[in-house]
């Protein structure tokens, strides 16, 4: 018979008794690591998605896109290695409309030069599937992945690969009839999807870089009206973006160099000159830079009813958030009156490209913020 204990005395007191058994019990220490390197690994895959979008806009800015008439997943990714190579991949392109109507007597040597901005973009895409494979598989077999975040990681890579075959649709727009450079409207998707693949990414960069405790404790804070006109905030800023991929395919940033006029008027002249309708919207230089400045003002203003709102948010994180989005905004909107007033040179163009991925992400973490704001002492410090 067991002896009398007092009421009073401290279960497990005595020595030799078991310790409490724990069930269900996440390994934190282990899902801390994993969190974090998964982090890390998905900052390198953002870092090579924004330098394959500026190599992207420098390989339409030098008219290097059509170099390379074939889409060779695998055997594409070497590069002529003889003298007979290249006349060979040469021949190729002085098949194609670009050359014939365009670029006719080019050498040999200035080939090259297009040839290799072209290689070089679809090596980059390759080497961003590779990180993205090794990265992924080695956390998967090691079962690193914390709960929940398979299928999120898997989504980037799958996005990837439909990436490449939009890739190729786009480039194929431009080898046949009369066509000069790719359809400007797949240029748009193409770019598109890799802003959709650029947020996805910095959006698990940002929850990843919380606990996952602190992102449910933050979510009862949530800001839901900010949160609610950031999305819109952030679905107008994509609208633009492919906006000025129509401007960029049809190289529409040069027509008109008056602003805020448009060749000394409000509306360009002829709008819808070219039938069907639907064609002008575009292929028509002058609508397609019309409707890309009229949606940038239009965003702007939304930008600063969005901002007024977030100025009455409590959190000071939050409010320094939106203020960094409202402040690129304004530095975006004059990149791209330059650009028209200086008819777009290679390096202001590319500048205001990359102005489009830093104010987008910029948006989205304003708007992670609102959902998930950092708590903060009565004084305002986090």
């Amino acid at each position: 018979m067991s002896d009398k204990r007092s009421i009073f005395e401290e279960v497990g007191a005595e020595t030799g008794t078991r310790p409490e058994r724990q069930t269900g019990v996440i390994d934190k220490a282990a899902r801390r690591g994993a969190r974090r390197g998964i982090r890390v690994w998905l900052m390198v895959l953002f870092a090579m998605v924004v330098v394959m979008i500026a190599v992207g806009g420098l390989t339409r800015l030098t008219d290097s896109g059509l170099s390379i008439t074939e889409w060779r997943p695998v055997t594409g990714a070497l590069p002529p290695l003889s003298d007979a190579d290249w006349s060979a991949e040469f021949e190729k392109y002085q098949a194609i409309p670009e050359y014939q109507l365009q670029n006719r007597g080019m050498t040999l040597d200035e080939f090259k030069t297009i040839y290799w901005w072209e290689w070089g973009h679809r090596q980059l895409g390759r080497a961003i599937g590779l990180v993205w494979a090794v990265g992924f598989l080695g956390f998967l077999v090691a079962r690193r992945i914390p709960a929940g975040w398979t299928g999120r990681l898997l989504v980037p890579g799958l996005l990837g690969g439909l990436q490449g075959a939009i890739g190729w649709w786009m480039v194929s727009s431009g080898l046949k009839g009369e066509m000069l450079d790719v359809a400007s409207y797949r240029l748009a998707v193409h770019l598109g999807l890799a802003f959709v693949i650029l947020g996805l990414l910095a959006w698990y960069i940002l929850m990843l870089g919380r606990r996952e405790a602190d992102l449910m404790q933050a979510r009862r804070g949530r800001d839901g009206k900010l949160f609610s006109m950031g999305t819109g905030l952030m679905h107008f800023a994509f609208l633009q973006i492919l906006l000025g991929a129509l401007v960029a395919g049809i190289d529409a940033g040069r027509s008109f160099n008056d602003w805020p006029l448009m060749g000394g008027y409000w509306l360009p002249p002829e709008p819808l000159s070219l039938t069907p309708v639907w064609r002008n919207f575009f292929e028509d230089a002058g609508l397609v830079q019309f409707m890309h400045r009229v949606s940038g003002y239009l965003l702007f203003v939304f930008g600063i009813v969005v901002w007024l709102r977030a100025r009455r948010s409590a959190n000071t994180r939050t409010r320094g958030a939106f203020n960094a989005a409202m402040a690129m905004m304004l530095l975006q909107l004059l990149l791209g009156i330059a650009a028209v007033i200086y008819l777009a040179p290679a390096s202001l163009a590319l500048l205001h490209q990359f102005g489009a991925v830093l104010l987008f992400t910029l948006i989205l973490r304003a708007r992670f913020l609102a959902q998930y704001p950092i708590s903060q002492s009565v004084r305002g410090g986090a």
